[in-house]
């Protein structure tokens, strides 16, 4: 079914297609909405026709696949390129010497003493993901392709606060310190985990993609508000609700938030899940981040009760894959014969 050649052409054989490039699978889902010429026989899309190449999702896509490289990360890659091609050798020096750690600011393990920071994957340190995050958000308002946006998420046409929006707010870009004050409020009002931050991060990219849409100095703080009230409704248990975040912004009205929240969802086209290799890879973007930028995670000596929480913990884990292990072994009970390899020995004649 659903086969674009009939099986009664040939009695012989079964009709071939030729194999077709993804940019050709890509013009005919594009075309796919024209009506056939032939009134009698209805014409019928070959399911394959309808799926975008996978090339294409990929760099269209980071939020959504693994494979993809974030976006902000590229970002900042790029703006250290723009610096240091214009940057003389005495430059160099005074910058490698302003940014630089001393040599005894960064500590290093040795053979009686291990170094390790309390930031995991599965449990995030909270200042310092909120540090990575919104230095991605600056860099993303920073290299932004255009102004692109749109009136909800205007903050001239929305503001949070009764203070006056000053004339050059959409032209004058925030400081990364202003950014993190701001997410930083939000998250110790409200009580938020450092995997939300994360989240926030994929559902922003997410709807800069999916909407075409840029941040920029007029519509940063709503879109990350945006993604910050959904982030904690999707991954936190006990969710702050929005009336909530109104009594945290104060000026803010409900009505606001649940309009804003709708449009979210809608540009999202409601896709808010993130799977754990997506979330995996922008953990480790951020990490890369912080290093790039000399955001160093807090290092602390391992002792006698750290190692033993990193060995409850981990030993926590491997219980848990144990038993999800069990769980797949009993859904193949009945193919007990199959699993099991028996060995006979030949009968030569």
């Amino acid at each position: 079914m659903g086969n674009t050649v009939s099986c009664c052409v040939s009695p012989e054989s079964s009709p071939k297609l030729p194999s077709r490039q993804p940019v050709e699978r890509l013009e005919e889902f594009q075309t796919s909405t024209e009506v056939s010429d032939d009134n009698t026989v209805p014409y019928l899309q070959h399911i394959s026709d309808r799926e975008v190449p996978d090339e294409l999702a990929l760099e269209s896509n980071p939020s959504d696949h693994a494979r993809a490289s974030t976006i902000f990360l590229s970002k900042s890659q790029t703006d250290g390129e723009h610096k240091d091609r214009f940057l003389s050798p005495d430059q160099y020096m005074l910058l490698y010497l302003k940014v630089s750690p001393g040599p005894m600011s960064k500590k290093y393990s040795s053979c009686s003493t291990i170094f390790i920071d309390d930031n995991t994957v599965s449990q995030p340190n909270l200042k310092s993901t909120i540090k990575c995050v919104t230095l991605a958000i600056y860099y993303h308002i920073k290299n932004r392709d255009s102004g692109k946006s749109l009136d909800i998420f205007d903050e001239k046409l929305h503001p949070l606060s009764r203070e006056p929006v000053p004339d050059d707010y959409s032209r004058v870009d925030p400081e990364h310190k202003v950014i993190y004050r701001f997410v930083r409020t939000l998250f110790s009002a409200a009580q938020l985990t450092a995997e939300c931050a994360i989240v926030t991060l994929v559902y922003l990219e997410r709807l800069l993609t999916y909407a075409e849409l840029d941040i920029c100095p007029a519509n940063w703080k709503r879109i990350v508000l945006g993604a910050i009230l959904l982030a904690s409704k999707v991954w936190d248990d006990q969710a702050v609700w929005n009336v909530d975040y109104c009594q945290i912004l104060k000026d803010i009205t409900v009505e606001d938030m649940n309009e804003m929240e709708r449009h979210f969802l809608e540009l999202l086209q409601f896709n808010i899940n993130v799977p754990a290799s997506v979330y995996a890879k922008y953990y480790f973007d951020l990490r890369q981040l912080a290093d790039d930028n000399n955001l160093n995670f807090p290092l602390e000596p391992l002792n006698n009760q750290r190692a033993q929480k990193l060995e409850a913990i981990s030993r926590l884990c491997e219980d848990k894959y144990k038993d999800l292990s069990r769980a797949a072994i009993r859904r193949s009970f009945s193919a007990d014969n199959l699993i099991g390899i028996r060995h006979y020995n030949a009968v030569l004649s």
